[in-house]
């Protein structure tokens, strides 16, 4: 994103004929949430004055110390490319900060900001590539989203069979407008499912895009006739949806996962960040991968990670590292999916990262096999354990982890873990219809 300052934002504002803004920020589950005002107001939200009642917003305060401020972000100005050039609409992304002027603890971006701020200290910033899977699917005559997909087509299929195709493009077009370096977007293994890739950046930019980017997605969808669904998985027995987290850390310009001199073309640096992920991906999970839903897509068979393991190769694995090196070295966290809070959850992988390299924490030996075909005795051996099965089981690993709880800070852990523990109690106590199917017959 442009480097905008305040003066910048009003002078885009008078030449584009800007008449309302948006003011975004999202809960602390990752739900875009936005102020709209009038460009009169400009001036007033740019000077940091305008007010908001933060208990009315899942997770922030009680209703007895509601009063809070949104500060816009000027590098995050953009105006929506859909919306008429007459009375155009633009928005700005905000941090929230409490009323005697200091950032909110609760604030998801500020979250992140703190993770970046402790791997400033330590001299390095984070990089990160999102790879970001959704699904389009008709909606009934009632405009009401339906699980009937629009197409039959497979990975890479090309039109007539992807008949996404013209949806999927506009929704390229409209990020590109939006200031998006769009890498590559295609059709996904699972019939109406997609992917649309775009360009690594720091991490709070990408954690921008990513809200963003979903906004964009579900609103170009509903201009072609469909609902676009980010939800884990939403159909049983083909794949789910998930979003890929390239990541890297950059020092002093340089790569700092990168060292020609090594066997792999891996620094130090490298595996002990790889090492401090594999050591909290148990607790990181219960973020990455936040609902009841995200948990019926790490099962095996489908192409999302089981097992907590690393490879230079094959794709069965947590995590993987791309063959490119130099500027491009990276690791892939296959785990997370595009249901998550991005800010949370790129906060508490830099956290697990660095402290992986503060306690220099050696990972594991790579595995080049497919684990999927490992039995249970040879990845014992190998030393190779399992993501949490259930929302509840990964609680449970967050409840443990003092390095995870640390970078979301008391106030996000104790809201996140109450409402995630409602969420999980609602769904154990429902009758799903594979109960009634298989039980009310036979007993």
């Amino acid at each position: 994103m442009p480097e905008y300052t305040n003066d910048d934002v009003r002078s885009l504002v008078r030449e584009y004929g800007v008449k309302f803004i948006r003011l975004q920020f999202t809960d602390i589950f990752g739900v875009l949430k936005n102020v709209s005002i009038p460009v009169e107001q400009l001036d007033k939200a740019l000077n940091n004055e305008l007010m908001f009642d933060g208990s009315s917003i899942e997770g922030f305060v009680r209703i007895e110390e509601s009063d809070m401020y949104l500060r816009p972000d000027p590098s995050t100005f953009v105006i929506f490319p859909w919306k008429p050039r007459e009375g155009a609409v633009a928005r700005l992304i905000c941090d929230i900060y409490n009323a005697d002027g200091t950032p909110f603890i609760g604030d998801p971006r500020n979250v992140l900001r703190r993770a970046i701020a402790e791997a400033e200290e330590m001299g390095y910033t984070m990089n990160v590539g999102p790879e970001a899977e959704f699904f389009l699917f008709h909606v009934d005559e009632e405009g009401k989203p339906t699980t009937i997909t629009h197409d039959r087509a497979g990975y890479f299929d090309m039109t007539p069979v992807d008949l996404g195709e013209n949806a999927r493009r506009d929704m390229v077009m409209t990020l590109q407008q939006m200031g998006f370096e769009i890498e590559a977007s295609h059709h996904e293994v699972a019939p109406g499912q997609h992917e649309i890739d775009f360009k690594y950046s720091n991490a709070l930019d990408i954690a921008d895009k990513v809200v963003t980017f979903k906004f964009v997605v579900r609103t170009i969808a509903q201009r072609h006739g469909l609902h676009a669904t980010f939800m884990p998985k939403p159909i049983f027995g083909i794949a789910g949806s998930g979003m890929h987290l390239n990541q890297s850390l950059m020092k002093k310009g340089e790569n700092a996962f990168f060292d020609p001199n090594t066997p792999s073309q891996l620094s130090r640096d490298c595996l002990y960040y790889i090492g401090g992920l594999m050591k909290h991906i148990s607790a990181i999970t219960a973020i990455t991968n936040p609902t009841v839903n995200s948990y019926k897509r790490l099962v095996s068979g489908y192409e999302a990670p089981v097992y907590i393991a690393w490879s230079y190769r094959n794709r069965s694995p947590l995590i993987r590292v791309p063959a490119k090196r130099g500027q491009s070295t990276r690791i892939e966290l296959r785990n997370p999916d595009p249901s998550c809070n991005p800010y949370l959850a790129l906060a508490v992988c830099l956290k697990a990262g660095l402290d992986g390299i503060k306690n220099k924490i050696e990972p594991p030996k790579p595995c080049d096999r497919n684990i999927y075909e490992l039995t249970t005795e040879e990845r014992e051996q190998l030393g190779i354990g399992t993501l949490p099965e259930s929302l509840n089981d990964a609680l449970h690993h967050l409840s443990m982890d003092g390095v995870v709880q640390e970078a979301l800070g008391p106030h996000v852990m104790q809201r996140y873990m109450e409402a995630k523990k409602i969420e999980w109690n609602s769904y154990r106590m429902q009758v799903h219809p594979w109960e009634l199917e298989q039980y009310l017959t036979k007993f």
